[in-house]
């Protein structure tokens, strides 16, 4: 009999929790409700909370709406989305991730600082604000608007080159991306900054969402088959699945129970599960129970 562990550590983050509990609290009391967005990058989940009554929306669509309920998640959404929300005279519950409204507030600040600063220097000198972070992801189109687009958004450690080391550079991340990376991008441009120039780093990466990288690398090597249960749109997903491959390469990314082969099965002992902060524990226990089934 294969022996099966779920990772303790893996599930829902706090945001992402408390984002889903506003939701049905408001669909309980038989609340209208709509969503900027799916709630949480995993299928599944939304499925359930459709039909559990609610309607997940793009902007499109939320411009057409007037007098009801939308929920904003908690990857946060850039002012213009809630100046939509007074025009219109729609309520918002607002679900922003805590961690995510405060690096909002950081962003802004910095830019408001930023603008008075330049508007007595010259347009090469004026300050770069830097997120380190998915373009076109919810929670960065959220960071960028709090500079009305005017931040410089990187991807990768490989896109560090392309700023200015002879201005003054500002740099925050997403808070679901790589810690290791985001030091690098550090180290990088330290090493680069031109004397005269200011450089500032601020750690804005979530500790719950960076510790599950330690803590999931160390859960696949303890399996001979890893199964990690994800939303193929989850970023923080597609990190923490890549980590998993990296000290486990019998590690497969499936997002339901129907995605597991029998053939993974065949000649080995122990089986891990875990997930994204987007995977719902009851998602990973179908995984499971669907492994038992298959071995009669």
């Amino acid at each position: 009999m294969i022996q099966i562990e779920i990772d303790n550590g893996s599930g829902f983050c706090f945001g992402v929790t408390t984002a889903i509990k506003k939701a049905e609290e408001e669909l309980a009391q038989g609340t209208t409700l709509y969503c900027l967005g799916d709630i949480v990058h995993n299928g599944m989940e939304c499925e359930r909370l459709r039909n559990m009554g609610l309607i997940t929306i793009n902007h499109d669509e939320m411009r057409q709406l007037h007098n009801v309920k939308v929920l904003l998640r908690a990857h946060g959404e850039p002012p213009e989305t809630y100046e939509l929300a007074r025009r219109n005279n729609i309520e918002i519950i607002d679900a922003t991730c805590p961690v995510v409204l405060q690096l909002q507030k950081r962003i802004k600040t910095q830019f408001d600082e930023s603008r008075n600063v330049e508007s007595g220097m010259r347009n090469e000198n004026t300050p770069q604000i830097v997120i380190f972070g998915k373009k076109g992801h919810a929670e960065v189109l959220g960071l960028v608007g709090q500079t009305q687009s005017n931040a410089i958004v990187i991807e990768s450690f490989d896109e560090v080159t392309k700023l200015d080391f002879s201005r003054d550079i500002y740099l925050y991340s997403q808070t679901t991306k790589s810690l290791d990376e985001f030091h690098r991008i550090i180290d990088y441009i330290q090493s680069h900054i031109t004397s005269g120039a200011t450089f500032k780093s601020f750690d804005t990466i979530c500790r719950s969402v960076a510790n599950r990288m330690p803590n999931i690398s160390q859960f696949a090597t303890k399996h001979d088959l890893i199964l990690f249960v994800c939303g193929r749109k989850s970023s923080n997903g597609k990190v923490l699945f890549n980590e998993c491959l990296r000290v486990n390469p019998n590690s497969h990314l499936i997002e339901d129970p129907q995605e597991i082969l029998s053939e993974w099965l065949e000649n080995i002992k122990t089986v891990g599960i875990c997930g994204a902060t987007s995977t719902p524990r009851w998602l990973m226990e179908q995984c499971r129970d669907a492994i038992l089934k298959m071995q009669g």
